[in-house]
């Protein structure tokens, strides 16, 4: 049975604040655990009034200390924005806390545009070094070495899962040559998710992590009991893509009834590609959906992302989610 998991950027909706994202970060967690959930992953975005996951470590500790069984983790952290030895101390600390629990996808992407690149003391160039950052975190985290002269601590020894996150073939070229789990962020760029795919599988080695490949897809998942509700819902994360390709990103806006009269047919063109791997609708035709693309793409883990603005409405799409998979 394919695994079911969860992305949350900790959508900010429009009304609320940060702190009521956070909760409702945690509620989510807490019952995708309920409902037999594999993982909750946050994700790393600076300067983004509508997502609240920027200090994606102290997060992630929130959800972990409010849950006691999901696997919680960083889908991902964009390291070029980091020194891996701090990365590995925070994910050590964390491992430390939640034993066995604890997941680090790694990205290449700043996260954020550039000048709030400049404001984290940070160079574009630094995406040059992504591999040889992920070998050096990776060492952090590993068995200590005799003479070894800066170490994690915590961290050293932890060996704390890492992941290649990408929407490219360079990360799958590079999970594959790592011997490390990728996932696909096909839920906002699914243009080359069959070529990733397909490298990933041909060129993995194994590694002391993971002798065998093991690939997920994120996707978008707006169900409800009928397929009107579901498709109403939908409308906040079309909003709020158009929003991004206008430049205007803001808090998540809640469903309106007519999104034809939001977007202009350029931008609808340009979202409707962005958004291919969302799946709308009632628990058949959702079951439907998510059959015909694991079926397709064949990856061990679905990642889901829905910018839903209604909390009871979120909690109700990964519920009958869960009972389509199930089936």
């Amino acid at each position: 049975m394919t695994r079911l998991s969860i992305l949350d950027l900790a959508f900010v909706p429009e009304g609320a604040t940060p702190a009521d994202a956070l909760r409702n970060s945690l509620a989510l967690a807490q019952h995708a655990e309920g409902l037999g959930y594999h993982r909750f992953w946050l994700a790393e975005h600076h300067n983004m009034v509508g997502i609240a996951s920027a200090a994606t470590a102290v997060a992630i500790g929130y959800v972990a200390g409010g849950t006691k069984t999901i696997r919680v983790g960083a889908g991902g952290i964009m390291l070029p924005n980091h020194a891996p030895l701090v990365v590995a101390e925070q994910f050590g600390t964390l491992e430390s806390l939640y034993p066995g629990r604890i997941d680090l996808g790694l990205g290449r992407a700043p996260g954020t545009d550039q000048v709030t690149l400049r404001a984290l003391r940070r160079s574009p160039e630094n995406a040059n070094h992504f591999p040889q950052d992920v070998l050096e975190l990776q060492a952090y985290l590993d068995d200590g070495q005799p003479g070894q002269k800066i170490k994690a601590v915590p961290g050293s020894g932890l060996k704390v899962p890492l992941w290649i996150l990408g929407s490219s073939l360079f990360g799958a070229q590079l999970a594959a040559k790592l011997g490390l789990p990728y996932a696909f962020a096909s839920h906002f760029a699914p243009r080359e998710l069959m070529p990733a795919l397909e490298r990933y599988r041909q060129d993995f080695t194994p590694s002391a992590q993971q002798d065998r490949p093991y690939a997920a897809a994120g996707v978008s998942v707006f169900a409800a009991d009928t397929d009107a509700e579901a498709r109403r819902l939908f409308t906040s994360a079309q909003q709020q893509f158009t929003n991004l390709i206008r430049g205007t990103p803001g808090r998540l806006q809640p469903p309106i009834d007519d999104i034809d009269a939001y977007w202009s047919p350029a931008e609808k063109n340009h979202v409707n590609g962005m958004l291919a791997c969302s799946f709308v609708g009632s628990f058949a035709k959702v079951r439907e959906a998510v059959k015909g693309f694991v079926d397709r793409t064949g990856v061990e883990e679905l990642i889901v992302a829905s910018a839903m603005y209604d909390q009871a409405a979120r909690l109700r799409s990964y519920e009958i989610l869960r009972d389509a998979v199930g089936e």
